[in-house]
């Protein structure tokens, strides 16, 4: 029975359809101020953050949440100026971010395609041991990890950080992408097939376009592990011109020790490339971690 056909029961009974919305109403209420909740606690740190890089050294100290008086630009244009460990880190972490989201989609599209499409035996254990890699995190792999990268001769080098970031960013990239290949009927490939299309052809021309979504979701997981990667770049980046953003915050601070207006500022600088990726490509995110490809 449809909605419209209750509702019109209902007021068929005498009962007024505007006091069953109303009490629909107030029930979504909990989940609305358990919402408004969790985005003050993610909201607030983020504001307080902006409006720190707006003040002065003797306003953080004496009343830090409190609204600036006066706008002070300065902070930020001493994070910008020539010569700025920003603008070094910033280039950095562009190349990484570039290289490392390049890397992984060309090579895990192919991986999850044959996991999600093609039959042969052992393939549901190889997905489960890439679905293993979830529950190894980077630093239980530290000392291994940089052996084998001080043996390739890869410090100080951007690879140093791209080839581990791709490789702990398979699990999740698999998972997500092959379950948006299976949701893709199998008429689709039959079709192609049928045009003169072999399974590269399927994947290139028929299956990533209709996978944007899963892409994109898995871009950003990616996008924002290697934007805030810290450790990793502090044990295989020695050289201070090969440092990322997150290490240049820290060369920064040592700069201007008492000066936490300027590293507040340099901080805000920090996140705005990750926040306008996330709300350029919200809806592909969204669509792509809750929903299949296409329906069959």
């Amino acid at each position: 029975m449809t909605v419209a056909v209750k509702e019109s029961i209902i007021v068929e009974q005498g009962r007024p359809v505007e006091r069953i919305r109303r009490r629909r109403d107030w029930a979504m209420l909990p989940a609305f101020i358990t919402c408004l909740i969790v985005a003050s606690i993610v909201l607030i740190p983020l504001i307080t953050v902006f409006l720190g890089g707006l003040r002065t050294n003797g306003e953080l100290l004496n009343k830090p949440f409190s609204i600036p008086t006066a706008l002070h630009f300065e902070n930020y244009q001493k994070v910008l100026a020539p010569g700025s460990p920003f603008w070094g880190g910033l280039t950095n972490s562009v190349v990484i971010l570039i290289g490392t989201l390049a890397l992984l989609l060309v090579t895990a599209s192919p991986a999850a395609f044959v996991l999600a499409r093609i039959s042969f035996p052992g393939r549901e254990i190889i997905f489960n041991i890439f679905l293993f890699g979830l529950l190894f995190p980077l630093t239980v792999a530290v000392l291994p990890l940089y052996i084998t990268i001080r043996g390739l001769g890869l410090l100080n080098t951007a690879w140093a950080v791209i080839l581990p970031q791709v490789a702990f960013s398979y699990p999740v990239t698999i998972l997500i992408l092959r379950n948006f290949f299976r949701a893709v009927p199998q008429e689709l490939e039959d079709a192609a097939t049928i045009d003169g299309a072999s399974r590269l052809g399927f994947l290139l021309r028929v299956l990533l376009p209709l996978s944007r979504p899963a892409l994109a979701a898995v871009s950003l997981v990616a996008t924002v592990g290697s934007w805030n990667s810290f450790l990793l770049p502090l044990l295989v980046l020695n050289d201070e011109s090969t440092w990322t953003l997150p290490l240049a915050v820290t060369q920064f601070q040592q700069q201007f020790t008492t000066d936490w207006a300027s590293v507040l500022a340099f901080v805000t600088l920090a996140m705005i490339p990750a926040i306008l990726i996330y709300l350029l490509a919200e809806r592909q995110i969204v669509s792509g971690l809750t929903a299949g490809a296409v329906k069959g």
